[in-house]
């Protein structure tokens, strides 16, 4: 989903920093999307080096005017909440909620300062429904729809938009990392459902939201898929 937005952000006419704890994929990445892209590797739960997020930020891609929250995941989920493992379950929080909350804290200050900018999180419907089997990554979901309602909240008086995008099931790597790369486990998901959304979906939807003129914010989006076959 990320390289999806990535392209989209860049086929718009935007500078993007890449931002990932793989290195070799980022610079890759980079390599592909050409002089609008540059790569910072940084794992989201490494709390001093986010601090420094700002700084590892070149000046030609400065100032961050747009922050997409996308980093997250799944590992050893799909288990009732008792028979997986209690480490698995924290780390899961660790990446999609408290990782996002460092990320937001670190670029947010220059925001503010500007007076403009765009904060887009990525939720999830598991935000919103129970899902059966899914505790550890709901609740992460849920704390960050209400992170993202409470910073727009706090930011009402400013220039600064803050989007929360909440999709359904998605094609991404994150059913195959769940599995910890199990590819039968990960066929096996997907063939349950009728449809699954693409990355693209959902690029798209968060281009359409940053599209809007200035003072008008998408304060949330629910995007789903249709089961029409």
């Amino acid at each position: 989903m990320g390289c999806a937005i990535a392209k989209a952000l860049v086929a718009a006419g935007h500078k993007v920093v890449l931002v990932d704890r793989d290195d070799a994929k980022l610079k890759a990445l980079a390599a592909e999307l050409g002089a609008s892209t540059t790569p910072v590797a940084l794992d989201i739960t490494d709390t001093a080096k986010v601090a420094a997020l700002p700084d590892l930020v070149p000046a030609a891609f400065r100032p961050v005017d747009i922050l997409i929250n996308n980093a997250g995941h799944d590992i050893g989920g799909r288990k009732r909440f008792d028979q997986g493992s209690a480490d698995d379950w924290a780390q899961i929080v660790e990446t999609n909620l408290v990782g996002l909350m460092r990320v937001t804290r670190a670029v947010l200050p220059d925001m503010v300062r500007r007076n403009t900018g765009d904060i887009v999180t990525m939720s999830s419907i598991n935000a919103l429904r129970i899902v059966p089997d899914m505790a550890p990554y709901s609740a992460s979901k849920a704390g960050v729809h209400m992170l993202t309602e409470t910073i727009r909240g706090e930011l009402a008086e400013t220039g600064i938009r803050v989007t929360e995008i909440n999709p359904g099931l998605t094609r991404t790597g994150i059913i195959l990392a769940r599995y910890r790369g199990d590819r039968a486990q990960e066929k096996a998901y997907y063939d349950q459902f009728k449809l699954a959304m693409e990355p693209e979906d959902v690029a798209r939807t968060i281009m359409f939201a940053l599209a809007q003129p200035r003072h008008l914010q998408i304060a949330q989006v629910v995007i789903l898929p249709i089961n029409r076959y």
